[in-house]
């Protein structure tokens, strides 16, 4: 089950922009399932519209999360602001496991329909997860490498070695 489930019928499309907004429960559950030391905020725009048998969702996610540094650990608070761009397609059958598969450019966003319902939260869910920066880094960052006596930015590396000759 989804942290953040909205269900549509691809057979009952509603008219105009969807407004999904999650609850504090729904935040707290994507922050535990995204690593994150918070959602406090989670809402997304998005306007469905029939495409043949599919449905095309466009839109706009915003969310306010707060995550911690990659390096120090210390929380930042990010804002996040993605267009989305979804396409929910028919189940195909299950393909032969050691066929090859190929995917145009254009079908990267597609997402199976379970008959003619389809889950435009979960996709939000999905969206959000892919738009986490998973190395953020804050403005003490550089500071915690240098006390931990990791290497800074070009400081290492062939050239690195050179210039430190140089100096010699």
């Amino acid at each position: 089950m989804s942290e953040f489930t909205r269900n549509f019928s691809q057979r009952a499309l509603p008219a105009g922009p969807q407004q999904l907004v999650a609850t504090l429960e729904e935040c707290t559950a994507l922050a535990r399932r995204f690593d994150l030391v918070a959602v406090k905020a989670l809402e997304a725009t998005v306007t469905l519209a029939p495409d043949g048998v599919n449905v095309l969702a466009n839109g706009r996610l915003r969310a306010q999360i707060v995550q911690l540094c990659a390096v120090s650990a210390e929380e930042l608070d990010v804002a996040i602001d993605e267009p989305v761009a979804l396409r929910f397609v028919p189940a195909l059958a299950a393909p032969d496991p050691d066929a090859e598969i190929a995917l145009a450019e254009g079908e990267l966003d597609d997402i199976e329909m379970s008959g003619s319902q389809f889950d435009l939260g979960e996709a939000i869910a999905q969206t959000l997860g892919l738009a986490i920066d998973p190395y953020l880094s804050g403005p003490t960052a550089e500071e915690a490498r240098r006390k931990a006596g990791l290497a800074i930015e070009g400081e290492t590396g062939p050239f690195a070695a050179l210039k430190r000759l140089l100096k010699d």
